[in-house]
């Protein structure tokens, strides 16, 4: 008997099992669909021995110091900076829009002062700020909007800016400094192994069990179980009961090139001139040295894994409908992206993971003893 089917072995699905086998004793199964742990983070070596990411760049950051320090405890880490550039008019530019940005684009010699005027300038205010083009237009004016953001953000999403939530472009800042960095967060590195590594060391522990390239619903009726935390689409979990969740995907174009370094930063955006939107060079990321390096090519589509929740309002009022139901479902917890249908970072799934195994550890200690003892909590890191 285990006392927790987990599935999905992302970061939601890992971390609740890491906490409940080590800190309060329970028998965690574990399983996921795919063949291999870590989700979308999975990262591995290639045919060439360059290490990537399968599906994309994941990059950490958090502000959380709690975050940052739990994870320490499953890996050590290599501090990294990202950075990004954009083409645009012929030229790469950093991204997000800073003072340099403005000036290599136009030939100017502006300081910070005089961009903060030239944002104003340009800038068409708006008495509500309901999408995400709305958010862009009334800081930095339509025709940045229009090099940087319009193309790009239909491309990811398929839907016009005008059409999408605030929330889209609202995580990306404008700024009046020479500041170049994508993220600002206090806490910026990457895992010195790598992300598979790390979910590894995460799930080394006696009491977790681990079932790849296996559906739950294959296993479900077999193998007895107390509770489940589910981390899949919430949707497919009710049999799409109120019709599907819309999702976006991404189909990667991996290369290795027969070079040290392709392009002159981690990852470069194209926002015009081609379908795919952007291009990683993973090197940058993990700071391998090898002869050759790997890039990938990022092509949004509506079809594949599910990866963004698409943020429209009709969207969200089915997902309250789907979240009605989940809160009725006894003995099963929805965490994660898929599960809770919004768009997290990978710390943030790490927060709201570590919450729910603290309202979990309090429910499980006014639990009646089992087996003739209270399952007491222990201070153990793998």
């Amino acid at each position: 008997m285990f006392d927790y089917l987990i599935v999905g072995a992302g970061f939601a699905g890992s971390v609740l099992a890491e906490r409940l086998a080590n800190q309060l004793g329970k028998k965690v199964l574990i399983c996921d669909r795919r063949p291999h742990i870590a989700g979308n983070a999975y990262d591995h070596y290639n045919d060439e021995g360059v290490l990537i990411h399968r599906y994309g760049p994941h990059i950490f950051h958090t502000n959380s110091r709690d975050v940052f320090e739990y994870l320490s405890n499953f890996t050590e880490w290599r501090r990294y900076e990202h950075r990004v550039l954009a083409s645009v008019d012929g030229q790469l530019v950093p991204m997000p829009i800073n003072l340099d940005t403005i000036n290599k684009l136009y030939g100017l010699n502006l300081n910070s002062f005089e961009v903060e005027k030239f944002f104003a300038s340009v800038a068409e205010p708006k008495e509500y700020i309901r999408t995400s083009e709305d958010v862009v237009v009334s800081k930095v004016g339509r025709e940045l909007y229009e090099k940087f953001f319009r193309n790009y953000t239909h491309k990811q999403w398929g839907i016009d800016p005008s059409e999408l939530d605030k929330s889209v472009t609202a995580r990306v800042p404008t700024r009046t400094n020479r500041d170049d960095r994508y993220f600002t967060d206090t806490y910026q590195a990457m895992p010195l192994h790598g992300f598979t590594r790390m979910f590894e060391n995460l799930l080394m522990h006696p009491n977790i069990k681990v079932m790849l390239n296996t559906d739950y619903r294959e296993i479900q009726q077999m193998i007895p179980y107390r509770e489940m935390i589910y981390t899949g689409p919430i949707d497919e979990f009710f049999e799409y009961r109120f019709g599907k969740l819309p999702y976006r995907s991404l189909n990667f174009k991996h290369e290795t090139l027969n070079t040290p370094t392709h392009q002159s930063a981690a990852v470069i955006n194209y926002p015009n001139e081609h379908l795919y939107t952007r291009v990683t060079e993973f090197k940058y990321l993990t700071g391998q040295e090898h002869t050759k390096t790997s890039i990938v090519y990022e092509f949004p589509t509506d079809e594949g894994d599910p990866y963004y929740p698409v943020p429209r309002s009709e969207n969200t009022e089915r997902y309250k409908q789907y979240k009605t139901l989940a809160d009725v479902t006894p003995n099963v917890h929805f965490v994660g992206r898929l599960a809770t249908y919004k768009y997290y970072n990978m710390d943030q799934v790490v927060a709201q993971a570590l919450a729910v195994y603290a309202k979990l550890a309090d429910h499980s200690r006014w639990q009646p003893q089992q087996n003739g003892r209270v399952l007491a909590a222990t201070n153990q890191t793998v």
